[in-house]
């Protein structure tokens, strides 16, 4: 069973009241976050309780945390990783205490996910992420922070902090001897050091894949396909190491065939983005309505997949696009995303019934 949720960045930090997502029907919770605790810190058991208060109190659950970053010393694997390491696992554990127990991370060196328009116009008049592998070719790593920072309303957009980018000159030194193996090392050693709390707690670590999943300004990619996958589920084999099946991230790719990974992947996707993009050319994508005719995936079949390994964790529509003149943080506007929730649980209604129908 699918169990909906919204992305919701936090009081302050989000545009969308949580009454307005528990309007949505079939909406259950939402995955969320602290959001001005930087990456590295612990974080206070406090806040957490403050935070599940207030999602509790406007009816609705934590169903995940989309995230609790992890610092670059860990990533890098240099000395300091041991210290954010010791600060990650009393985080878990703060979390497992209040029971959250999925957790969304993601593994990408400097940046979060990339994009080189915020805004680019659909032929309906929506406006969605792109990307152009040309436009990335023919800039610098300052240059698209300064774009993407410039485009974002006024918002902190995830995996963008500037406190951490204001720096990207040093970042790219740091990262220089970094390359595909040390980070896959480096990720394995870490997953193996939060294993106990992990495990203690019935945390489900979900690795986000890489966004898009070819490296971008030489960083190395590690998440990007089955493959990648199964070696990394092979390295730590324990059910608490799973994935956040991302439709919009793996599907970067298009010769991921997104079915065929989900039923590859069964019992080890904690969690899932379901979203649409139109492949353009090679290199080239923007984002769409989750309508299966908008884009380039087949949605019905996606939700397919899930419904037949007999997945039961949280989804989230993920990205929308910006439609009806709504001013807020670009991809995580109310409609466009409320939409893609119902159209979700309208597929996965029809194909429950459909197997009734069989079954009877």
């Amino acid at each position: 069973m699918l169990h909906m949720t919204l992305r919701w960045f936090g009081p302050n930090h989000d545009t969308v009241p949580l009454n307005y997502i528990r309007q949505i029907p079939g909406v259950e919770g939402v995955i969320t976050t602290l959001y001005d605790i930087p990456a590295g810190e612990v974080w206070p058991s406090e806040r957490i309780r403050e935070l599940k208060a207030e999602v509790e109190a406007a009816g609705l659950k934590i169903l995940g945390i989309e995230s609790v970053n992890i610092h670059d010393a860990i990533k890098i694997g240099n000395e300091d990783r041991e210290r954010y390491i010791d600060n990650y696992i009393e985080t878990l554990r703060n979390l497992g205490k209040e029971g959250i127990t999925t957790v969304c991370y993601n593994f990408m060196p400097v940046f979060d996910w990339t994009r080189t328009d915020l805004a680019k116009e659909r032929p309906d008049g929506s406006t969605v992420f792109a990307y152009d592998e040309e436009i990335v070719r023919s800039i610098d790593p300052q240059t698209l922070f300064d774009h993407t920072t410039a485009s974002s309303e006024g918002f902190l957009m995830p995996g963008w902090e500037p406190e951490r980018l204001a720096k990207i000159k040093d970042l790219f030194e740091a990262y220089k001897e970094v390359d595909e193996k040390t980070l896959f090392d480096n990720l394995v050693y870490f997953l193996k050091r939060i294993r106990p709390v992990a495990e203690e707690y019935d945390i489900k670590m979900a690795i986000h894949p890489d966004d898009p999943v070819w490296p971008v300004f030489g960083l190395p990619r590690i998440i990007t396909g089955l493959d990648k996958v199964k070696k990394l589920m092979k390295a730590v084999d324990a059910p608490f190491n799973g994935v956040t099946f991302c439709t919009g991230s793996f599907g970067t790719n298009p010769k991921n065939d997104l079915p065929e990974m989900i039923r590859a992947l069964e019992g080890r996707i904690h969690f899932a983005h379901i979203r649409n993009l139109e492949h353009v050319e090679e290199g080239v994508f923007e984002e769409s309505a989750h309508l299966s005719r908008d884009g380039s995936f087949d949605l019905y079949e996606i939700v397919k997949a899930l419904h037949d390994i007999g997945f039961d964790g949280p989804v989230r529509p993920d990205h929308g696009r910006m439609i009806w003149d709504e001013v807020a943080m670009p991809g995580y506007g109310l409609y466009d995303r409320a939409l893609g929730a119902m159209y979700i649980l309208g597929l996965e209604e029809a194909i429950v019934k459909n197997q009734e129908m069989k079954n009877a």
